[in-house]
């Protein structure tokens, strides 16, 4: 629950970012490993990766900035605000619609890139949670429990509090996401499936953990947080997905005379 992990002359090592950039490093040696496993040529990998990357840090801080549009207006000076504040349905989208057009554009099959990319990003999901434990940020509602965590100086928690462990169980969900999602590629013979089910799981995921969330200050959209409407939306289309990659295609019929 420290930030700051140590030193090294001038140059301080931050939880947080060495959690994020474990959770890329791993996300790509996954994804190379599972294309290789699944007869794809992995060269393409680190480019989709920057791709992914990138256009997803632009997607999560454009979605904050959204949910924080008043205080923009009050203080425009928020805007500056780069290191903090990022949402990750916004990172998700912009990457999974970048990596789309790069494919189309390399003429690549997107959909089975996706397949490889959905259970690697959701291992990188998993250390970026335990980088939000270590910052105090994204933590839980204020709880007296056996699993409850007390901050004593973070930043973004309130300390000397005991919190539920909404990083933690967010992390380890994401685990098992991972987990899922590898095991359910090796049997998968519909390129797109694997990445609806991550769509699915995910939103499911992160729909009933908003529950747990003490951050408020993340917009809402009635009596739901930001990202649990997203999330139903995101769940939905995952679902669609899956209907239109399982559904039978339609035989064309053949008249005796054009036979």
């Amino acid at each position: 629950m420290h930030n700051e992990l140590f030193s090294i002359g001038p140059v301080t090592i931050y939880g947080y970012g060495l959690m994020i950039a474990i959770g890329i490093f791993a996300a790509y040696f996954s994804t190379e490993h599972l294309a290789k496993k699944t007869d794809l040529e992995p060269e393409p990998v680190f480019n989709l990766l920057i791709v992914g990357v990138l256009s997803g840090l632009l997607g999560a801080k454009l979605l904050y900035y959204i949910t924080i549009f008043k205080d923009i207006l009050a203080n425009p000076k928020l805007l500056l605000q780069f290191s903090d504040g990022f949402v990750v349905y916004g990172g998700i989208i912009t990457g999974i619609v970048a990596a789309a057009l790069y494919c189309k554009i390399k003429k690549l099959p997107f959909l089975r890139y996706l397949d490889c990319a959905a259970p690697s990003i959701a291992l990188a999901q998993g250390f970026g949670r335990i980088g939000c434990f270590l910052a105090g940020c994204c933590y839980g509602v204020e709880m007296e429990s056996p699993i409850s965590i007390t901050f004593t100086h973070s930043a973004f928690a309130p300390n000397n509090v005991p919190l539920f462990p909404s990083q933690l169980v967010s992390s380890a969900f994401d685990f098992l996401n991972f987990a899922l999602l590898a095991v359910l590629l090796k049997h998968n013979k519909k390129p797109g499936k694997i990445g609806a089910f991550y769509l699915i799981f995910y939103s499911v995921g992160r729909f009933i953990i908003e529950f747990f969330r003490g951050d408020l200050g993340r917009g809402s959209v009635g009596t739901l947080s930001t990202s649990q409407f997203i999330s139903i939306f995101v769940a939905l289309a995952g679902v669609a997905m899956v209907i239109a990659l399982t559904r039978p295609k339609p035989q064309r019929i053949v008249s005796e005379e054009n036979k």
